[in-house]
C-alpha cells in the first residue's frame, strides 16, 4: 500500500499542471456558501455630498485660496516666520507636482505685516581705498533721497567749481603769486647780470640752457674768431672770471625749482581754501538732510576732503599747467561722488520683500560685481557692484525650489556660509574657478536678516538631511504639505470654494453644480481613496483648464459635468497608447491571458504602470510548477535578476507561510518554480503575492483556478492578505480586456478587503457590476480567495490535527507529505542535485 501510495502521489506531478479542467461557471457555482460576495454598486464609487451647499455654479461660491486642509502645514509655517532665532528657517516639503509656492505666499504675506521693514543700503566710494567699497545702511525708504542728494550735489559742483575758479577775485590771488615768482626769479637774474657786466662778461640762454661769454665794447659777446686771436694770458684771465660766475650762476638756477614748488604750494593752498569755500555750503547743505545717519556724514565729509584734495581734476587748468594726476577707474571725475543703490525699499510705505528667485546661480543670488572695458582693460568700481536675491529679501522672507538650488555650481554652499556668518559676501565665481586674474573689488559684507523658504519634494529632503548636516543647522522648521484629507462635507465644501478659487485665478469659466461634483469625485480618485480628497490643487487645476477649453469649444458660458467628463476622457486618451497596444497584444493572443475556464497552477495577476503620470492596469499570467524538493521556492524573476527585492521579500514570505501551516511534524520537501508569463522588464512590489500563492496551492492541490477571475494583494506568513496600491487602475485593467472579449457575467477581481475604501471606479465598471456581468470580491485571507478561485472549501483543522477531507488545505498537505515521503525514498542529496537541472 505504501508503494501504492507513492506511485500515486508521484504520478501527479508528471503531466503539466496547467491541464484543462471544468469551466469557470460550474467552479463558480460550488463555491462555498460562506465564500465573499460581490461588492454592491453603491461600494464601489462614493458620490459627492453637495446637499448642504447652495449654489448653481462655482461664480456664487466664495473662493478659498492658499492652504485648505494644512492645518499641520500652516501651523509650522506660522512658528517658522514668527521666531526670530537663527537657523530658524522652513523647509516645505509636499508630494511631487504640488506647487507650494503660491500657496505659502499668503501665509507669508500675512507674517510680513507684523515684521520690520527692512533698511536699504547702498555703495559708495571708499577713497582711501577704492577697491574696498564702503556699505552704508539708511532707514527704509531713504536710498533714493541719498542718491537723488548726491546727484544734485554734483551738479552744483559741477557750476560752482569752475565758476569760483574762473572768478576775478581768484584770478588776481593767483596773478599775485605768479608775479611774486616772477619777481624773485628775475631779481636773482638781474643781480647776477649786473656782477658779470661788471666784469665784462654776458649771460646768454641757449637752447641748452644759460651760458657765460666775454663781452665786447658794444656789450655783445666777442666773436669765437677774436677770442682766440687774445693772448693766453688774457683768455686764462676770462676763463677764471667765467668759472666764478658760473658758481653763482649755478646758486641761481638751482633756487629756481625750489621757488617753482613754493609757487605750486602757494597755488594747491589757494585752490584747496578756494575749493573749500566753494564746496562747504554745498556739502554742509547735504549733511543737514541726514544728520540722523552718521556713516553718511562721514562720508560726506570725506567727500569735502577728497574734494579740495583733487580739486585740480574738475577745473579747467591754466595753459601750460599740470594738474594732479589721479588714478582712477571712472570715466568722468565725478563718478566717484555717485551712490551705488543696492536695495531700496521704495516709498515709506513699501511692504517687507517676499522674493522668489526661480535660476539661483551664485550672482542671481549672492549678486555680482561687473566689468567694463576701458582702452582694452577689463576695469570695474563700486557702481557695478549689483544685487542678488538675498539682498532684495533681506529682513524678509527668501523663496527657492531646492532642486534648483542644488543644480546650481556653488549655490548651496554659499548659502550656507551667508546662513552661518550672518552676512552677504558677494562672491565672485570666475575667480573660484580661475576663469579670471583681473582686479576685482571686495564689498563690505551686508548684515543677514532673512528667512530662508526653501521648496522640493519629500524625497530629495530626506536625503539632503541624511547626507548633509547642515540641513539641521540652518532648516530647523519643517512645513509637510500632506497629500490629501478626510472626506467629510466640510472637506468638500472647503474643494468647492477651492475649485471657485481656481477657476478665478485662471480666469476660467465658472462651474455648475453637477460639474463641481464630478471635481469632487475625481479629487477622491486622485487621492486614491473614496474617503479622501486630494490637495494637490494642481491636478485638478489642470483638469479644470481642459474642461473650461471643452465647454469653450462647445459654446457654453459654463464648465458642465459633460465638460469634465469629456476632458478626462481627452487626457486619457492622450496618455493611452501604451496600454491600448498592451490591450490589443493580449487581445490577438499574442500576450496570453484567459478570461474564461479553469487552470491547474496558473492564475491572472495584476499590475500597475505609471508613464508620466498616467498610471493603467494590466493583467499577467503568473503559473506554478511543483516537484519534489528541498523545500525551496524558486521566483524565476529574481533568479534572472529582473525582480527588485520587494517582489522577492514577497515570494520569501510564500515559504513561509507553507512551512508554518502545513505538514508541521514533516520536512518541507518541495521545489516550486514561479514566473511571471512574458515578462520582459523588471518586476517589483509584492502586490502579486497572494496570486502567486494561489497558483502554488493550486498546483500542489491539483485543482484548477478559474481564469475569469484576477487577482491583486499581498500575502504575510499568516495568510492574511493586505492591501495594495493602484486597485481603481487594476481593476478596470482586466475589465477592459473581459469587455471587449465579452462579459459573461462570471468575470471579476479579488482585491484585499482593506483596498475597498479605495474604490473609485469608472462608471462603465460600475454599470457592468449593477448589471451583474462583473464583479469586485473583497477578501480577508487566502482561505477566502481560495473558496472563490477554486470552489472548493479551504478547509480547517479539526480537532485531530487534521484538516478536513477534500478541503483545498488537506490536498495541499497531503501532497506536501507525499513529497517528503519520495524524498526520503530516494535520498535527499540526490533530490537536491536535480533541482537545478534544466
Amino acid at each position: 500500500m505504501a508503494q501504492m501510495e507513492l506511485k500515486s502521489a508521484a504520478s501527479v506531478t508528471t503531466p503539466g499542471s496547467l491541464e484543462q479542467t471544468p469551466p469557470a461557471q460550474e467552479l463558480a457555482a460550488l463555491a462555498p456558501s460562506g465564500a465573499p460576495q460581490p461588492l454592491p454598486a453603491e461600494r464601489l464609487y462614493r458620490v459627492a455630498d453637495l446637499s448642504a451647499l447652495t449654489f448653481m455654479t462655482t461664480a456664487d461660491v466664495e473662493a478659498a485660496d492658499g492652504l485648505t486642509g494644512q492645518d499641520r502645514a500652516l501651523d509650522a509655517i506660522a512658528f517658522g516666520t514668527r521666531i526670530n532665532q537663527p537657523g530658524f528657517n522652513l523647509f516645505v516639503i509636499g508630494p511631487n507636482g504640488m506647487r507650494a509656492q503660491r500657496a505659502v505666499e499668503p501665509v507669508l504675506e500675512e507674517a510680513a505685516a507684523a515684521r520690520r521693514r527692512p533698511s536699504d543700503w547702498v555703495y559708495v566710494n571708499n577713497f582711501a581705498d577704492p577697491r574696498r567699497p564702503v556699505a552704508i545702511e539708511l532707514p527704509a525708504g531713504r536710498a533714493g533721497e541719498f542718491r537723488d542728494g548726491m546727484r544734485a550735489l554734483i551738479d552744483d559742483l559741477k557750476t560752482a567749481l569752475p565758476a569760483v575758479f574762473e572768478s576775478e577775485d581768484y584770478q588776481t590771488r593767483r596773478g599775485a603769486i605768479d608775479q611774486a615768482f616772477q619777481a624773485k626769479q628775475g631779481e636773482a637774474f638781474a643781480a647776477l647780470q649786473d656782477k658779470a657786466a661788471a666784469r665784462n662778461i654776458v649771460i646768454l640762454r641757449t637752447p641748452m640752457g644759460f651760458a657765460l661769454a666775454p663781452a665786447a665794447r658794444d656789450g655783445k659777446p666777442v666773436p669765437p674768431e677774436e677770442f682766440r686771436a687774445w693772448s693766453e694770458a688774457k683768455r686764462k684771465d676770462v676763463q677764471t672770471t667765467i668759472d666764478a660766475l658760473e658758481k653763482d650762476l649755478e646758486h641761481v638756477v638751482r633756487q629756481l625749482p625750489q621757488w617753482e614748488k613754493e609757487r605750486r604750494d602757494e597755488v594747491r593752498k589757494l585752490n584747496r581754501d578756494t575749493a573749500k569755500f566753494a564746496i562747504g555750503q554745498f556739502i554742509d547743505g547735504a549733511k543737514s538732510k541726514f544728520a540722523d545717519v552718521a556713516k553718511i556724514l562721514a562720508h560726506l565729509e570725506a567727500i569735502r576732503a577728497d574734494l579740495i584734495e583733487n580739486v585740480g581734476m574738475f577745473v579747467v587748468k591754466s595753459e601750460g599747467e599740470e594738474g594732479p594726476q589721479l588714478q582712477t577707474d571712472f570715466e568722468a571725475p565725478f563718478e566717484r561722488y555717485t551712490v551705488n543703490v543696492l536695495v531700496g525699499q521704495g516709498g515709506r510705505e513699501a511692504a517687507v520683500p517676499i522674493v522668489e528667485e526661480l535660476h539661483p546661480t551664485l550672482s542671481n543670488l549672492l549678486g555680482s560685481i561687473e566689468y567694463v572695458s576701458q582702452h582694452g582693460v577689463l576695469v570695474t568700481n563700486f557702481r557695478f557692484i549689483k544685487a542678488g536675491a538675498i539682498h532684495r529679501a533681506n529682513g524678509g522672507f527668501l523663496l527657492l525650489d531646492v532642486r534648483s538650488l542644488l543644480t546650481e555650481p556653488y549655490s548651496w554652499a554659499a548659502l550656507k556660509r551667508a546662513l552661518r556668518q550672518r552676512e552677504i559676501r558677494i562672491e565672485d565665481i570666475g575667480r573660484f574657478i580661475g576663469l579670471t586674474s583681473t582686479v576685482s573689488l571686495e564689498p563690505d559684507p551686508i548684515p543677514l536678516d532673512v528667512k530662508v523658504v526653501l521648496f522640493g519634494d519629500r524625497l530629495l529632503y530626506y536625503l539632503l538631511a541624511a547626507y548633509d548636516p547642515d540641513v539641521g543647522e540652518h532648516f530647523k522648521v519643517l512645513a509637510d504639505l500632506d497629500d490629501d484629507i478626510d472626506r467629510t462635507p466640510a472637506s468638500e465644501a472647503a474643494h468647492v470654494r477651492m475649485i471657485a478659487a481656481l477657476a478665478r485665478r485662471h480666469d476660467l469659466k465658472p462651474v455648475d453644480r453637477d460639474g463641481t461634483a464630478l471635481l469632487i469625485e475625481q479629487a477622491a480618485r486622485l487621492a486614491d481613496h473614496a474617503n479622501k480628497l486630494t490637495l494637490v490643487s494642481e491636478s485638478l487645476g489642470d483638469l479644470l483648464a481642459e474642461a473650461d477649453f471643452c465647454a469653450g469649444k462647445a459654446g457654453r458660458a459654463v464648465i458642465s459635468r459633460t465638460d469634465v467628463e469629456t476632458a478626462i476622457a481627452q487626457r486619457i486618451r492622450r496618455s493611452a497608447r501604451l496600454r491600448d497596444r498592451a490591450q490589443e497584444s493580449i487581445l490577438e493572443e499574442v500576450a496570453l491571458i484567459d478570461t474564461s475556464g479553469a487552470r491547474i497552477g496558473q492564475v491572472n495577476g495584476l499590475s500597475v504602470a505609471e508613464l508620466a503620470g498616467f498610471r493603467f492596469g494590466r493583467p499577467t499570467r503568473i503559473t506554478c510548477r511543483v516537484r519534489p524538493g528541498s523545500g525551496k521556492v524558486v521566483d524565476i524573476e529574481r533568479e534572472v535578476a529582473l525582480g527588485g527585492p520587494i517582489h522577492s521579500k514577497g515570494v520569501l514570505i510564500l515559504s513561509g507561510f507553507l512551512a508554518g501551516r502545513y505538514a508541521l511534524d514533516t520536512p518541507m520537501s518541495l521545489y516550486a518554480s514561479l514566473v511571471f508569463e512574458q515578462s520582459y522588464g523588471g518586476v517589483e512590489g509584492d502586490s502579486a503575492s497572494s496570486a502567486e500563492l494561489y497558483a502554488l496551492l493550486s498546483a500542489l492541490a491539483e485543482l484548477p483556478l478559474r481564469q475569469d477571475l484576477a487577482v491583486t494583494g499581498s500575502v504575510n506568513q499568516e495568510g492574511q492578505v493586505q492591501a495594495i496600491g493602484g486597485a481603481n487602475e487594476k481593476i478596470e485593467g482586466f475589465f477592459d480586456i473581459c469587455q471587449k472579449r465579452g462579459l459573461t457575467g462570471t468575470q471579476g477581481v479579488l482585491i484585499p478587503r482593506a483596498n475597498v475604501q479605495h474604490l473609485m471606479l469608472r462608471r462603465d465598471v460600475i454599470d457592468a457590476c449593477s448589471a451583474g456581468k462583473f464583479a469586485i470580491y473583497p477578501v480577508a485571507t487566502i482561505d477566502e480567495g481560495v473558496e472563490l478561485l477554486i470552489g472548493r472549501a479551504a478547509g480547517e483543522r479539526g480537532g485531530d490535527g487534521l484538516y478536513a477531507p477534500q478541503s483545498v488545505n488537506r490536498l495541499v498537505e497531503d501532497r506536501l507529505r507525499a513529497f517528503a515521503r519520495i524524498r526520503q525514498s530516494f535520498g535527499q542529496p540526490a533530490i537536491a542535485a536535480n533541482e537545478h537541472r534544466p
